[in-house]
């Protein structure tokens, strides 16, 4: 196996340098998640690169760690959870017809056959 920063730093590792030097840590984050992206099948890379840049956006917009956590999970729980989440798709491969979403009503106009329409 390579090694690589994320195989190398463990929990205790990435604290120290966090509390220690933070733009440090900054760099080590983004070299990491760089290294992963570049790991993964290129189909599949641009969706999870505009996956990243969300997380990254509600990190700069929140006002402290402990509330970019709670946005980033409250996300996560959308996707899993929510409409057409993970939970919903795989229940609708199980049974096809809770894909069909309900349609908006109608009004129905009754027709008389045209042997009972006067002349």
């Amino acid at each position: 196996m390579n090694s690589s920063l994320y195989t190398e730093m463990g929990f205790d590792d990435w604290s120290r340098l966090a509390r220690e030097n933070p733009d440090a840590f900054e760099a080590a984050r983004r070299a990491v998640i760089e290294e992963f992206l570049a790991s993964t099948p290129a189909h599949s890379r641009n969706r999870l690169r505009g996956l990243q840049w969300r997380i990254d956006t509600i990190r700069t917009r929140s006002s402290n760690p402990m509330a970019a956590c709670l946005d980033i999970y409250a996300m996560m729980w959308d996707k899993l959870a929510g409409e057409n989440g993970m939970i919903e798709t795989l229940q609708a491969l199980e049974k096809p017809h809770l894909l069909c979403k309900d349609r908006p009503a109608a009004q129905i106009i009754a027709f008389r056959p045209l042997s009972t329409r006067p002349k």
